[in-house]
């Protein structure tokens, strides 16, 4: 249901409900007449994805209804780098004032700390947790010129044909490689990995027959799946995906367990007030609630996914402990 708010009732509803909140927690006068005025000024959205892409497109959607709802500016800071590095560095190291936020997905928050042992940032202590807000599962497709119509016949005919398939991926380290390196590691196959600048890339790789696979994201490669020119065998996730309802989960396909998806939470600095940090997530949960946004979600093959900051911590923990023992498992290294 979409909701429609003007600037500044809703930035009088936001404060007004910051200040109960901060009451109700026993907070001092001092401090609540502080955090009451939150916020009056813009807030930065970081972001370690280019201008562009999907994750993208739905920050600037999110933007615009945190705008109506919080009666402020929400600018849109997209550094990329480093696999995601870049964004998570400069948004530990801002001030805990509610002014400067991470829109992180997994591979950034849960991968890289055992990709990147040296890495600085201690992502678990770094960052207050508000809200999941978006995943996303995979979907693996191979070149309809392979002779495999199934995940069985996938993996039969690579274990025939040692390091004779390729597969793309959007770069080393990618959502993309790393649901490659796991069904490659744990079926024991010899696939050859083609990295290359981006998941559009990677899908275009294995039409033009440069690569014979891929998991790809729905919104880049279902137009060529229902075209015919792609041959979808599975989805990642555990349950199957709304876009191809017909077709099996990896884990129906005969690898119990296989759950690889992307997915996105909104975080601020560690030490950033909790009743700031309940504020933004009540309105990020406002806002991902709209038509404009789930609309948004459904082209870019996003199912909303919202949660307390306490559960998107877990969530960290546990797949951080995960990806660390899976890493070392397939051996991957930093480009």
């Amino acid at each position: 249901m979409t909701r429609h708010v003007d600037d500044t009732i809703a930035g009088d509803m936001g404060r007004r409900a910051a200040l109960s909140l901060l009451l109700a927690l026993g907070a001092s006068p001092a401090l609540a007449g502080a955090e009451n005025n939150y916020p009056n000024r813009y807030i930065r959205m970081i972001l370690p994805f280019p201008p562009g892409g999907g994750v993208d497109t739905l920050a600037r959607i999110l933007a615009s209804q945190l705008k109506m709802q919080l009666g402020q500016q929400i600018i849109i800071d997209n550094r990329p780098g480093a696999d995601g590095n870049v964004a998570t560095m400069l948004a530990a190291k801002a001030p805990p004032d509610g002014y400067a936020l991470l829109l992180g997905f997994n591979t950034e928050l849960c991968v890289n700390p055992a990709l990147y042992p040296d890495f600085s940032v201690n992502v678990e202590k770094a960052f207050e947790p508000i809200t999941l807000l978006a995943e996303s599962a995979f979907i693996l497709v191979v070149n309809p010129s392979l002779p495999v119509q199934s995940v069985k016949d996938l993996i039969a005919y690579a274990k025939a044909h040692p390091g004779k398939l390729n597969f793309s991926s959007g770069g080393i380290g990618s959502p993309l490689h790393l649901a490659a390196a796991l069904f490659a590691a744990d079926e024991g196959l010899n696939i050859v990995h083609l990295p290359f600048k981006g998941g559009a890339p990677a899908v275009l790789a294995v039409l033009n027959g440069e690569a014979q696979m891929v998991f790809a994201s729905p919104p880049s490669s279902l137009a060529q799946i229902r075209a015919g020119k792609l041959r979808a065998l599975a989805v990642t996730g555990l349950k199957r995906s709304k876009f191809l309802p017909d077709l099996p989960t990896m884990n129906e396909s005969g690898l119990p367990g296989f759950d690889v998806t992307s997915w996105q939470g909104m975080l601020a600095p560690a030490g950033t007030p909790k009743p700031i940090i309940n504020m933004l997530r009540d309105n990020l949960l406002t806002a991902i609630a709209t038509s404009d946004v789930q609309k948004s979600m459904e082209h870019e093959g996003l199912t909303p996914l919202t949660s307390t900051p306490e559960e998107l911590a877990q969530r960290i923990t546990t797949e951080t402990a995960t990806w660390a023992t899976a890493i070392k498992k397939m051996g991957l290294k930093p480009r």
